[in-house]
């Protein structure tokens, strides 16, 4: 079955082998690197969460706000990767969407109550986030094609 990993820089470095600082250095290359090494599609969190597939692609989210760095938003972000999982039954679709709406939920929490998020914050969110969608339509997935495209025209260093 796909394998969805979400980990934080530090999570990164210990599946890596490597340090926090060299996670933070060379974010894509590394989730690029653990995505191919495990075989399964990561979600790097952080400020531009990256998420890269087996594959090799990339994309980059710019959904999200610094509010949302706060001890449970990642849970929060499995648990929505792993509701639309269940109804989508496609593995990259509900990490992109996932990451995507999950980042937009804090955008929409930002905006109505400035910083100092909580995890529920995002969750009370996330219906208004899902409405957001619908109305865009296809945008999301069209805005997430394009950051894959721009990420394809940036020559990434290998890591070590």
């Amino acid at each position: 079955a796909p394998t969805i990993l979400t980990p934080h820089p530090g999570e990164m470095g210990e599946l890596m082998q490597i340090s926090i600082e060299d996670v933070q250095s060379a974010r894509m290359e590394t989730a690029k690197a653990c995505a191919e090494t495990f075989h399964a599609i990561v979600v790097l969190k952080g400020a531009r969460s990256i998420i890269a597939l087996p594959n090799g692609k990339l994309f980059v989210n710019l959904t999200g706000n610094p509010g949302m760095a706060t001890g449970g938003s990642g849970d929060v972000l499995t648990g929505i990767i792993a509701g639309l999982l269940a109804q989508l039954k496609d593995a990259q679709s509900a990490a992109l969407l996932g990451v995507y709406a999950h980042g937009l939920a804090g955008d929409v929490a930002y905006d109505r109550r400035d910083n100092g998020l909580i995890a529920s914050d995002l969750t009370h969110e996330l219906p208004a986030a899902l409405k957001e969608l619908k109305r865009c339509g296809e945008q999301p997935q069209k805005r997430l094609q394009r950051l894959h495209d721009l990420t394809h025209s940036i020559k990434l260093r290998p890591l070590g």
